[in-house]
């Protein structure tokens, strides 16, 4: 059967509303319109795959859908970490830091923060375990919400990874990391990990299920987490039922197949190391 983009769209965001074209004289309509009850999402997981890391959205204009979230900036230029209102940039070399207004967000998924459902967890031997955790409560809950998770922990130890910039012509996301990938172990460190929930419908416009970047309590590290183990901890989530897509006001953006089958690349980058990326043994 042929794939209608358009209706599967509208089908995601019935919930919510969708915003189209974010250039910098529109970001007083969007303040008016943000939602404390909505997942913002910027562009399309699909797009960032293909390889459209501009964009015509701020950080400023970010943060007023919301102060909690995840992303990535302009060329690919590391890991977005929201977290209490700031947007810290994760850098290729390790380093964190407060991004600035004026830097544009290809790709994010932000809202505002509530603490609706507490989940707690003893004993994670690694984020597969996590993930199980917490899916028992998106299955209590329902499974056809979005949920945001604030988890504040000491981690027994934590695989992350971010990446260095790419410049125009860009390639796609998959051979970005190949090239740009770094990652970073730590043990025994205490940060905050934020991450997103998508349901089963969101394929094509997102990835479904958990994604989860890391910050360090002290703001000196962070990226999106490959692995982790933890003791003892409460993992804390937001449910949401409404959904805004804001979609870029740019030509390159709009000249993209999104209906094209990203699947594989999604996957890769969410879940790969570096060693498998490069097809490493």
């Amino acid at each position: 059967m042929k794939f209608d983009f358009k209706k599967k769209l509208m089908a995601a965001v019935l919930a919510g509303t969708v915003a189209i074209g974010a250039g910098m004289g529109a970001s007083s309509a969007y303040a008016a319109r943000a939602d404390r009850e909505s997942i913002a999402q910027v562009a399309l997981l699909q797009s960032l795959a293909q390889g459209y890391f501009g964009g015509t959205v701020t950080a400023g204009q970010l943060r007023t859908f919301g102060d909690t979230g995840i992303g990535t900036f302009e060329g690919l230029n590391g890991e977005m970490i929201v977290l209490d209102g700031t947007v810290y940039q994760a850098l290729g070399d390790g380093r964190v830091i407060v991004c600035p207004d004026e830097t544009i967000i290809p790709f994010s998924n932000v809202t505002f923060f509530d603490k609706d459902i507490a989940v707690k967890l003893e004993n994670v031997k690694d984020k597969a375990a996590l993930e199980n955790a917490l899916n028992e409560a998106v299955r209590q809950h329902g499974a056809n919400s979005f949920y945001m998770v604030k988890l504040p922990a000491e981690f027994s130890s934590i695989l992350f990874r971010s990446e260095y910039g790419s410049q125009e012509p860009y390639p796609t996301l998959v051979e970005a990391l190949k090239g740009k990938q770094t990652e970073f172990t730590e043990q025994n460190i205490k940060g905050t990990l934020v991450g997103l929930y998508c349901p089963s419908y969101m394929g094509e416009l997102n990835s479904v299920g958990w994604h989860f970047h890391f910050l360090s309590a002290d703001k000196k590290k962070g990226g999106h987490i490959l692995e982790l183990s933890l003791q003892n901890a409460t993992a804390y989530l937001d449910q949401t039922d409404k959904f805004t897509l804001i979609l870029h006001d740019d030509k390159k953006f709009h000249e993209l197949n999104l209906a094209k089958d990203m699947k594989e690349d999604i996957r890769s980058a969410e879940q790969d190391t570096k060693g498998k990326l490069q097809g490493d043994n």
